[in-house]
């Protein structure tokens, strides 16, 4: 597990710029100074920079011509929303999961809107289909409409032009679906175009034109709308239930306070039923892996369920990490370092893993006193197969969607190598190869960046590579039907 040493630390490090001489009120300074700080410090730290490779290339097709094209709209800027959104435009265009921008205030919420037309869309097999409709609102299309264009743009390039780099990564699935209902809804964002007022639709076999009239903007209405278009793991993210018979894992969360005590002493409470030949489910759906304890989480309801020692010898080889070595990234691992030393409980329970912490620091001040670009540690050796027998008897489905993010990855690498294990349901996130966040406060106080300091170019799942469902354990359905999602899953164990 190579996020072992971010796991480890208790948060991660925040390194506070000093701020220019922009008023905070000039939001189109602060963007274009923030935008060149990111540009600066992803170009002085970040490992695409410098390690060769297919894993870089667009990171560095992008780093100077993606800071000019954003800086070409600086000058749009008005607010603290739409500062918010040119950051994100150039961090996205990264095409890497790790690096993001985030205000630091409390932001725009998946159910924010300032206008729409009433109605929303879903990404759903390839197509932009309406997925809701306001009750009341007269002429628009009905649910299941798919849209086809507005004016002259197609359904893609409204799409590409509204919500790509804007909203998301339009160039992934998980994207797609994530940004959907935002198509034709107006974000507050001055630096795309307005929402189109005149849209044609595929009504049945039938093209239908339609006009966007604006309707009221109520927030129930608003999140009705996106829940009916987009999966949202429930209030109590972490239980068991009995479905058709079978145990149900709810895993749609795997932040640290999700309440993991309780549950994993859930699980072992029932360890008899997960066993049992009829099989089990574990639901991974919304399961949003960016916290740095996530991966360890995920591991350790494998082991409750299935062991360590049946385990250890099916987890993906870590092979090596390369390191770039400069100042920032080694004090990274410095301040680690110190948490780790300053837990008394860590440094009892966790020798093993200071001990490594260490040796990296070392190897950062070689690599620097050498002028060398990036150093490679071997990660950890694989584990042979002892021998222990499945504890496990039945079949288990993982329903994973476009929800399971980072180190809920991490989990489905060891969950998919287990025995009688299938991945069903739609294809998940992707997540880059460079890992383990470094994460700094820009000049504007505004908002923080992230992005991973270290290459795992030895992992075994490709670069920003979902996982997809084979043929045939893949839903299609309404993903927001929790009804028909059991009764599809159920047929799954037949």
């Amino acid at each position: 597990m190579n996020r072992l040493i971010a796991a480890a630390s208790a948060a991660v490090v925040s390194l506070t710029l000093a701020a220019g001489a922009a008023s905070a009120q000039d939001f189109r300074a602060l963007a274009q100074q923030d935008l060149q700080t990111v540009h600066d410090v992803l170009a002085a730290n970040h490992p695409a920079a410098v390690v060769p490779g297919a894993p870089g290339e667009t990171f560095r097709a992008w780093i100077d011509t993606g800071l000019a094209d954003a800086q070409s709209k600086a000058g749009r800027v008005n607010s603290g929303d739409s500062h918010a959104y040119l950051l994100r435009y150039y961090a996205n265009g990264f095409r890497d999961s790790n690096i993001a921008t985030r205000p630091t205030y409390e932001g725009l919420g998946p159910y924010f809107a300032i206008g729409w037309p009433g109605l929303t869309t879903a990404w759903r097999n390839g197509e932009y289909v309406v997925s809701y409709v306001k009750p009341g609102v007269r002429s628009l299309p009905p649910v299941g409409s798919t849209l086809v264009k507005c004016g002259d743009k197609t359904a893609a390039q409204l799409a590409d032009e509204r919500l790509d780099r804007w909203e998301g990564d339009l160039t992934t699935e998980a994207g797609r679906v994530r940004t959907a209902p935002y198509l034709l809804w107006n974000r507050n964002n001055p630096l795309t175009s307005g929402v189109p007022s005149l849209c044609t639709f595929k009504v049945g076999r039938r093209e239908r034109e339609f006009q966007m009239q604006p309707q009221p903007v109520e927030a129930g209405a608003l999140e009705a709308a996106y829940r009916a278009t987009v999966y949202m793991p429930p209030a109590n993210p972490l239980a068991i239930e009995t479905v058709n018979g079978r145990p149900w894992v709810h895993v749609h969360s795997l932040a640290d306070e999700a309440g993991w005590d309780a549950f994993y002493a859930a699980v072992e409470g029932q360890l008899a039923a997960l066993r049992g030949p009829q099989g089990f489910v574990i639901d991974l759906r919304g399961a949003n892996g960016a916290s740095l304890n996530a991966t360890g989480r995920g591991y350790g309801l494998a082991n409750r369920i299935w062991t360590p020692e049946f385990t250890v010898s099916r987890q993906p080889e870590a092979g090596s990490i390369t390191y770039r070595a400069t100042p920032t990234n080694r004090q990274w691992f410095v301040d680690t370092l110190n948490r780790m030393q300053a837990d008394p409980r860590f440094v009892q329970e966790s020798g093993a893993v200071i001990e490594q912490t260490q040796a990296i620091v070392a190897a950062f001040d070689s690599a620097l006193a050498a002028n060398q670009a990036t150093f490679t540690l071997p990660g950890r050796p694989s584990v042979a197969d002892s021998g222990t027998a499945n504890p496990v008897a039945g079949p288990v489905i993982v329903l994973v969607d476009g929800g399971c993010t980072s180190g809920c990855l991490d989990t489905l690498d060891l969950l998919t190598r287990l025995p009688n294990v299938r991945l069903a349901g739609s294809v998940t996130a992707e997540d880059s190869i460079f890992i383990e966040p470094t994460v700094l406060r820009l000049p504007s106080n505004y908002a923080d960046l992230s992005y991973g300091h270290k290459a795992w170019m030895t992992r075994q799942r490709g670069n920003d590579m979902p996982f997809t469902p084979a043929q045939g354990l893949a839903y299609t359905g309404d993903p927001t039907d929790e009804t028909a999602v059991r009764a599809w899953v159920g047929t799954l164990f037949q």
